[in-house]
């Protein structure tokens, strides 16, 4: 379904939506989750939602600004990668079209929209930086936090492998479908879990999939810009008060684990759950170990809010 919010459209997929009518599905706590860097709302494993739903929940995904379904940003132009990842590294102001605080807010528009006052956050990835912009600008809304893969931002952390920096800013072969699909198979091969393969076919259908709901590498391109410009989090992360889970593989090449380490160090009681042998990916395995650890969090969350209230 479309969604109005911060004057862009958004494609929401809500689980209480399968009955409109249904007022328990309408009234369970809401877990929204936030995608990574290009990824689309379908990005999210159908167990990683499902399980949620049976534990309870009401589950909302959606597509980021700038890609997928929902509105694209394409009037601020091709962002110059190379040259904003030099100032980046030379501690210069970045000038991105819009920031992630702004992805914050549309995460917070959107609950406006729904009629949503709180919920539990849970991003992965640049999906986890968005759910730290939320909590810190919007704490009275959210009931707890779960970062995933993500990092805290701060300076002088460990850097991805050199040889994954240049899949990220490199471009396909081609300029047709299936040139796009063999560029990204390649980077999330790269990129994925050592201990927990997925087979070349399996990711092929599945990257094959989403760009046939939609392709949209301009879009890429400005949420990269976003990310090296969002320059202060780290110190504002001691503000969070909620309860905060921090998951992170000891196996990330992309995001080393040294981020999700200091994330979970900067945000009091924040506790860290460290995956032996995942990557920067959502593997069966390693999924089914997040969902361990989330489910109680979120539970465990959400009664100490209703014991509050």
């Amino acid at each position: 379904m479309k969604v109005i919010a911060n004057n862009l459209e958004f494609e929401v997929e809500d689980s209480a939506s399968i009955n409109p009518q249904d007022a328990d599905l309408q009234a369970r706590p809401v877990v929204v989750l936030i995608m990574g860097l290009g990824m689309q709302l379908v990005a999210w494993p159908d167990n990683f939602v499902s399980d949620l739903v049976d534990a309870g929940f009401r589950v909302i995904r959606f597509d980021n600004r700038d890609i997928g379904l929902s509105s694209h940003l394409d009037a601020f132009g091709r962002p110059n990668i190379l040259w904003e990842a030099l100032k980046h590294k030379l501690g210069l102001r970045n000038k991105a079209p819009y920031s992630l605080a702004d992805m914050a807010t549309d995460t917070l528009g959107i609950l406006d929209a729904m009629g949503i006052k709180r919920a539990h956050i849970v991003g992965v990835s640049m999906g986890g930086m968005i759910a730290q912009r939320v909590t810190i600008a919007a704490p009275g809304r959210v009931l707890s936090l779960t970062s995933i893969m993500s990092s805290s931002g701060a300076r002088g952390l460990p850097q991805p492998d050199k040889r994954i920096t240049r899949l990220l800013t490199r471009r396909p072969a081609g300029s047709g479908m299936e040139a796009l699909v063999a560029h990204s198979v390649k980077l999330f091969q790269a990129i994925g879990s050592p201990a927990y393969p997925t087979s070349e076919e399996e990711l092929h259908a599945r990257v094959l999939a989403a760009a046939q709901r939609s392709t949209h590498p301009m879009g890429i391109l400005r949420q990269m810009v976003a990310i090296v410009a969002d320059r202060d989090r780290a110190e504002q992360l001691r503000s969070i008060q909620c309860p905060t889970l921090v998951v992170h593989g000891d196996a990330d090449p992309l995001v080393p684990v040294a981020h999700g380490q200091d994330t979970a160090q900067r945000i009091i009681g924040a506790r860290m759950v460290t995956i032996e042998g995942m990557g920067h990916d959502l593997p069966p395995e390693p999924v089914t170990q997040i969902l361990n650890a989330l489910i109680p969090h979120l539970q465990q969350a959400q009664r100490k809010a209703q014991h509050a209230e």
